[in-house]
């Protein structure tokens, strides 16, 4: 799995925290990690973005990013106000590509959800990871009405020929009510696809040293770490 794509159910749902999770385990495991944000809005230009974000609790990660703008909307609308060049599916897909040359594992962070449009033309995430061949982490809400929004993104998904590698549930209250504890089971059945961890609420706010010890603890075997959904599972389920 040279390259992934991470994308969400929606925005603020725990992308960029995951993201840095996987680029932790990834690197305790031994691996060589990119981290390629397709089009970061909502910054300035001399602001720190997503993918610093990443490296700041990850540790050592290669980051790029093709496009910022500073509005916080959607990258295409962006663009179109900040009166500069869209990103492109074509765009993310090769350097997505050219770094998957030098690491074993390329990270390849959206915006928003996974139809979130780049461009006047419709493109989207899901087109450059079309043009990769990639597998597509999930990254769900917890709670109430996460399960409509991940069964569509992974319908959606597999319409267009695509593989979702896995659920992975961005931030896991400290106390989670009925509808959070019975998400656990129902979310790898509606999305046909595996749990593949789940990050505890206010993760990213943990210090760098902290985040880099626990982050495998919060992920499976397959994506380098030790958690284990079954177990997971049992305890918080009723």
């Amino acid at each position: 799995m040279p390259v992934l794509v991470i994308t969400g159910t929606g925005t603020e749902i725990g992308k960029t925290v995951t993201t840095a999770a996987v680029a932790a385990a990834a690197l305790a495991a031994g691996r060589s990690v990119a981290v390629l944000k397709a089009a970061q809005t909502g910054v300035g230009p001399d602001e720190r973005g997503d993918a610093d974000e990443v490296a700041r609790l990850a540790g050592p990660v290669t980051t790029d990013e093709l496009a910022r703008f500073p509005e916080p909307l959607a990258p295409g609308t962006a663009a179109r106000r900040a009166g500069t060049a869209p990103v492109r599916p074509h765009e993310v897909a090769e350097r997505a590509a050219k770094l998957a040359t030098e690491h074993d594992l390329v990270l390849v962070e959206g915006a928003g959800g996974l139809l979130v449009r780049f461009d006047a033309a419709g493109g989207t995430l899901a087109d450059a990871a079309r043009l990769l061949g990639a597998p597509v982490l999930v990254v769900a809400q917890a709670g109430l009405g996460t399960l409509n929004v991940t069964e569509l993104t992974t319908r959606e998904l597999r319409r267009r020929g695509l593989e979702p590698a896995g659920v992975v549930i961005g931030s896991w209250p400290a106390t989670p009510d009925l509808a959070t504890r019975c998400n656990v089971a129902d979310l790898p059945e509606v999305a046909a696809a595996p749990l593949l961890g789940a990050l505890p609420a206010g993760a990213g706010a943990l210090p760098p040293t902290e985040f880099r010890t626990a982050a495998p603890t919060w992920l499976s075997p397959r994506l380098d770490g030790t958690w284990d959904a079954e177990a997971f599972r049992v305890r918080e389920a009723p």
